[in-house]
């Protein structure tokens, strides 16, 4: 479909790969896939830059990128998938299933020394969905949790589920269940409870209950030997001079199958699951979840519970609030990128980014390996794609 079929002005079109292009010119981006869909079809796909700076491999469409955080969705559809099934409920106690949650500690800093006191009412289900169970990221802050979040390497892939699930309820919660949204390792902890009920590793599980049934041939935690030369590569230090972060080694099967991080997909997969969601939980005579089962996720969730200050509210900005697996947006104006009511969204810590816009029938995935400058091209991103749309 061309984009003006899709209600896309060509022009405006053409900007947006413009403005991207100059980014890759900068020397500023290594490469992108860019993917816009709407009524259904695509309105655009295209790659542009390097696939590998290292190499000067032209960027492809069937390029394969880590995706971190945009693992968080998929898993979170997966739970849901069981709570339909009537395998699990969302208001069971985590614990339930992973035992070693059972005696968690909150800790609290008391003249300037951390105390340590038993939960007042346990995670649930949905606490872990939502990012309400009280878990956070060792890279979000300097508090004392997130100090021995660190100190332990919470984030080593060298450790199975079932080993970071003991190692990190051993740990204590940064805040009480229920009363704070914190971005953290809470998919993590969902994903080794979908081993529980299922039985199957995370891997296995995804494999054949979302990705086979989705045509999503190119997803999983790492990428066999004969598409290594498909891995989009980012720079080997940050073109604007601080530290690069190292992303992880998609090569190699590690121990750790990260429910919050750890796939590598391609641009046309993820859009598959993109418009799994936007049809309500169906694709291609597929149904994986009932229409009222994506309504429900992709609601908010927080209610008056307030998102932390710090990096968390800078991922989660206002104007938003947080549903099952994805940020929600519930006000036209308010935040500093455009969007309708009702859009939901979220992005990995390399780069890539998506929304999905129900009010205007649209999708739009942008692929990149950036990972100092994700939050510009996110920003940037969302503008130009609702810059296109002039039916």
């Amino acid at each position: 479909m061309s984009p003006e079929k899709a209600g896309l002005c060509p022009q405006r079109t053409q900007r947006l790969m413009e403005v991207l292009q100059a980014e890759v010119d900068r020397q500023r981006l290594p490469g992108a896939v860019v993917l816009i869909a709407r009524h259904g079809k695509l309105a655009l796909f295209e790659a542009l830059g390097a696939q590998d700076p290292a190499t000067s491999t032209p960027m492809a469409r069937d390029a394969i990128f880590r995706i971190y955080s945009m693992t968080k969705p998929i898993v979170s559809v997966a739970a849901m998938m069981l709570m339909e099934q009537g395998q699990l409920l969302l208001n069971d106690p985590v614990a339930k299933y992973l035992p070693e949650y059972a005696t968690q500690k909150v800790a609290s800093l008391t003249d300037g020394s951390v105390n340590l006191q038993a939960v007042r009412q346990m995670a649930t289900i949905q606490d872990l969905l939502r990012h309400t169970a009280g878990l956070t990221y060792e890279f979000m802050g300097n508090a004392p949790v997130q100090r021995q979040y660190a100190q332990t390497r919470i984030g080593s892939r060298e450790r199975s589920n079932a080993e970071f699930s003991h190692e990190l309820a051993a740990l204590p919660l940064m805040f009480e269940p229920g009363t704070l949204w914190e971005y953290g390792r809470a998919t993590d902890v969902l994903g080794r409870v979908l081993e529980v009920v299922s039985g199957q590793t995370l891997g296995a599980y995804l494999k054949e209950h979302i990705f086979t049934p989705l045509g999503m041939t190119d997803t999983g935690f790492f990428v066999p030997a004969q598409h290594h030369g498909r891995i989009a590569e980012p720079f080997a230090s940050d073109p604007e001079g601080g530290v690069q972060m190292r992303v992880i080694d998609v090569r190699e099967d590690a121990a750790l199958e990260s429910g919050g991080g750890g796939l590598a997909s391609t641009a046309m997969d993820y859009a598959r699951f993109l418009q799994f969601m936007l049809n309500k939980g169906e694709l291609d005579g597929v149904r994986l979840l009932g229409p009222r089962t994506v309504d429900f996720m992709t609601a908010d969730h927080l209610g008056d519970i307030p998102v932390n200050s710090g990096a968390s509210r800078a991922l989660l900005p206002l104007g938003h609030g947080f549903g099952l697996g994805f940020a929600v947006r519930k006000d036209l104006g308010v935040a500093t990128v455009p969007g309708s009511v009702g859009t939901y969204f979220w992005g990995g810590m390399a780069g890539t980014t998506f929304f999905v816009d129900p009010a205007e029938d649209l999708f739009a995935c942008l692929m990149l390996q950036a990972p100092n400058q994700r939050e510009y091209y996110r920003m940037l991103f969302r503008d130009l794609v609702y810059a296109t749309l002039v039916d």
